[in-house]
């Protein structure tokens, strides 16, 4: 599309006890809109046109890694996939229309209510004519804050994207994210302390919209000398969507690779690689168990759990489950 040339810009400064995030893009070209909107959530497949004469697009984003205030607005659609990444993400609408989670859930939007996107798996988007605010909140924050309200450790917490938040959630949120806004909006003025109390605000407030879900562990991790293992079957939980090696996972737990697979067959009775094949096998039948009637197939879903051979997979999950991939496929489309 011929206009005017976008402009792009983006800075990561040091400051006192965090690092300062600032994004700026805008411009009339549609090219240039996908090339660089897509490049901010690492997205591969994104596309956009214009609605009418006048297309435009303007995105700018301010924070630090615990939490990004963000704003993006477009006269025209555009539509994409976001991989999971470091951060939760809030947003919603204040103009226009917009669908999250294309061919899967398909969720419409709803003007000034929050939608938490899904965090756990790829999504794709579509967004027409929107003026839109979004919350980047780092995992590492939400964990510590969700660890804090339980009293305990809550490495593997995930959240459910098609909850219905209360009202009075959904007002808690606003409230925090206004005054954290106005408080942002003063610059160099903001001390880092108080920085932090207003990204913990945010945090709790997004919890309340959004109670978290604690990955289930195996009981023999809570002694305290399996500490290592535990740290590796957190990691594992938390990141099963993404390749994950053994020397990554040897790495987490601060041990060699073979020392690693002898400790989880102490005390697990599997090598680490067995036991995330376990948790992928899990997430592939709750979405099986869960899927689209019209849409969904075993292949798909094992791909996108990373099992590329189908033969492979239905063995392991009738194996673990009893009945093939298929049958638990054919049950969510009798019960639909």
């Amino acid at each position: 599309m011929e206009g005017a040339p976008s402009t792009v810009t983006g800075s990561a400064q040091d400051l006192p006890e965090r690092q300062r995030v600032r994004l700026e893009a805008e411009g009339r070209d549609n090219d240039q809109a996908r090339s660089t909107l897509s490049s901010f959530y690492d997205g591969s497949e994104w596309s956009t046109h214009p609605t009418g004469a006048s297309y435009f697009y303007r995105y700018a984003a301010v924070g630090d890694a615990t939490m990004t205030l963000r704003t993006s607005e477009m006269r025209g659609y555009i539509e994409g996939d976001i991989p999971p990444g470091d951060d939760f993400i809030v947003q919603w609408l204040t103009e226009g229309s917009a669908v999250v989670d294309l061919r899967r859930d398909e969720i419409p939007l709803t003007v000034g209510r929050p939608q938490l996107f899904p965090a756990h798996r790829p999504f794709v988007f579509g967004f027409t004519d929107y003026r839109q605010k979004l919350v980047h909140l780092g995992r590492q924050r939400v964990r510590s804050v969700a660890a804090e309200r339980t009293g305990g450790e809550a490495s593997g917490v995930r959240f459910d994207h098609t909850a219905s938040p209360s009202d009075a959630a959904i007002a808690l949120w606003h409230d925090s994210v206004a005054l954290a806004s106005r408080a942002l909006a003063r610059g160099d003025e903001l001390s880092p302390l108080l920085w932090h109390e207003l990204s913990r605000m945010v945090t709790v407030a997004f919890l309340e919209l959004y109670p978290s879900h604690t990955a289930e562990l195996p009981p023999a991790l809570l002694a305290p000398r399996h500490a290592r293992i535990r740290a590796v079957v957190e990691h594992i939980h938390e990141h099963a969507h993404l390749p994950l090696t053994p020397t990554e996972l040897a790495e987490v737990a601060g041990l060699s690779v073979r020392a690693l697979q002898d400790a989880f067959q102490r005390t697990l009775g599997m090598p680490p690689m067995a036991y995330l094949r376990q948790v992928r096998l899990d997430r592939a039948h709750a979405e099986l168990a869960a899927a689209d009637p019209a849409g969904a197939s075993v292949a798909e879903v094992a791909r996108r759990w990373g099992f590329a051979h189908l033969g492979r997979f239905s063995a392991y999950y009738s194996e673990r489950f009893g009945v093939p991939p298929g049958e638990t496929l054919r049950s969510a489309r009798l019960s639909a």
